[in-house]
Formats: structure tokens, sequence, C-alpha cells
């Protein structure tokens, strides 16, 4: 199994060496709130428990979660591996999944307590400087611009532009490897696609989603798909007979939760979350993730600020 440049490009912080149940769903204890995880205990399937009696002062957003009585999570649902919802039985799953409900349940909420809503990448921003979501999980990547409307937890992963290849597929090894001869897919207009057009003789072509993309590669239409690792990702562990992760990511994206601007005291619960609950963290990646042969470490935390 390859070991892709996601551990390399982490920090990287040491696994702690925790049991679950002592993680206590990332609470992270007396500060910045606190929680007693004697709640639901943590399973197989879900590797975090539920905390209860659980305080955050100076936070708006924990106030109006509290005062629903729920937490209103954005996500995305179309993303196999990280952020999707099942058409058919109507489930959602994935790596992004988990770790909004990881929040969740650190704050003190468990399923039945969140509601899940859709939001189309140009919009997040808006959604959460309205309200309309506590905070957003979904491929987020931290940016400066972004900052200038919103805050960001995390990173809790950090990716890059990579390609995904057929299984069986051993000349195209990563971007560097492309010939005029190879046809790659992506978004229309994407910074992944016009990324491939200026530093590669590859041949390009493009559709609305990346699910068309892997469709045309999976019947010999295209030779690769190109767009951050960790979809890619999604797409080899949903498939890893037939797909594979290949190269070095060209590119770096770090996936961070949006959360109102200036608030600090959510910002640095999540954040010792992550940093006190590592085993957790694996877990949650090995579950949804693992079975694309890819190997990743957390990666530490940005400072708050």
């Amino acid at each position: 199994m390859r070991k892709t440049r996601i551990a390399g490009a982490f920090a990287g912080i040491a696994i702690a060496a925790l049991a679950l149940t002592a993680c206590n769903s990332g609470t992270p204890g007396a500060e910045p709130g606190t929680g007693d995880a004697t709640g639901d205990a943590a399973t197989s399937e879900n590797p975090w428990t539920v905390a209860t009696d659980v305080t955050l002062e100076g936070s708006p957003t924990f106030d109006r979660i509290k005062a629903a009585g729920k937490v209103k999570i954005g996500v995305k649902e179309d993303q196999p591996g990280l952020g999707y919802l099942d058409p058919a039985t109507n489930v959602r799953s994935g790596f992004d999944i988990d770790i909004a409900r990881w929040i969740a349940a650190s704050l003190g909420y468990d399923e039945d307590d969140i509601e899940f809503t859709a939001i189309p990448s140009a919009n997040r921003e808006q959604a959460i400087v309205n309200g309309d979501v506590d905070y957003y999980v979904g491929t987020y990547s931290i940016t400066d611009k972004r900052k200038e409307q919103i805050s960001f937890a995390g990173p809790y992963f950090i990716t890059g532009q990579g390609l995904l290849v057929a299984a069986d597929n051993d000349t195209i090894t990563g971007k560097d490897s492309l010939t005029a001869d190879d046809i790659v897919c992506s978004a229309t207009g994407s910074t992944s696609i016009q990324r491939i057009k200026d530093e590669t003789p590859a041949q390009t072509k493009e559709y609305d989603t990346y699910s068309a993309c892997v469709e045309d590669l999976k019947n010999g239409q295209v030779d690769a798909v190109t767009t951050d690792e960790a979809i890619l990702i999604g797409y080899a562990a949903q498939d890893p007979d037939n797909l594979k992760v290949v190269g070095e990511v060209f590119s770096e994206e770090r996936y961070g939760v949006g959360i109102a601007k200036g608030d600090t005291a959510l910002q640095e619960f999540i954040n010792t979350m992550f940093t006190d609950g590592g085993e957790v963290w694996q877990a949650i990646f090995d579950k949804n993730l693992g079975a694309s042969g890819v190997k990743a470490t957390q990666p530490d935390v940005d400072p708050v600020g």
C-alpha cells in the first residue's frame, strides 16, 4: 500500500496513548469548556462518547445550540467516503460526517440532536454568518479570504491535488508522468483542471461533477481524474479493486471546521478536542478511508487567532 504525502505534509502530532473512552469524545475538560463523558459509550462503529453536562463560557454559538436543543451542521452529501447521503437508504456517512458527529458528541449532543444541511460550496460563508448552521464540516479549505467572514477550527485534515487512475494502470505514477496521450478529467472551471492545463502536456475533459469523471475513468474514456486527494481517496475506498490514488500531492489544502467569526471559545474547544483525541481521529479515518490503502496522520491545529 502506498503512503501518500498526506502524512508527509502534516506537521503531525503523536497519536495520544489513550483508551477511546478516556478521550471523553474529545471533550477538553475544564478549559475552554467542561463536560462529563459518562454518556453514550464509544462503540466499534462510533469511536467517541457523548459528553454530558457540558459548559462552554463565552461561545454565542454554543448558547444558540443550547437554546435550540439541537446542533445544525452544514455538510456535503455528494462525496463518497467524506460527506455522502445514500439516496436509497437516506443514511449519511463519511470522514467529514463523522468528524461533525464527534464535535457534536463532545458538545453533548447525539445523533438524534443533529440537523444536517447540505450547503453548496459558494454559500458556506453566508450560511455561517447568517446562523443557518452552527458549524460547517465538508472539505472546507482554510483560506485568508474566507477568514475575513468566518473563523476556522483545525485543520483536521491536510490534503492536496492528486490523481485517481485505474487500479491496473502502471504508467501514470504522478503529475510528472502525464503525457500528451493521457486524458485527465475534473470539474469544469476548477483550479485542479487549470493546473493540469498549465503544468502538464495532458489533454483534459471537464464535467459538472467528479462522479461523471470517475464513471469515464471506469469505462476507459479518460486516463485519470484529478481534484483534492481526500476526495479521490473516497472514490478509491469505495471501489479499491478498480481504482487507486497515485503519486504525491501537488498543492496543499487544509480542511477546517467553519464557525462564526470571533467565536474563540468554540474554536479553542474544537482544537483541544482534536489535539486530545488522536485515537478517535485515527479510528474515524480508518473506518471511512482506510480501504483506499492510503495512510494518514492527524495534523497539528493552528493557533487561535
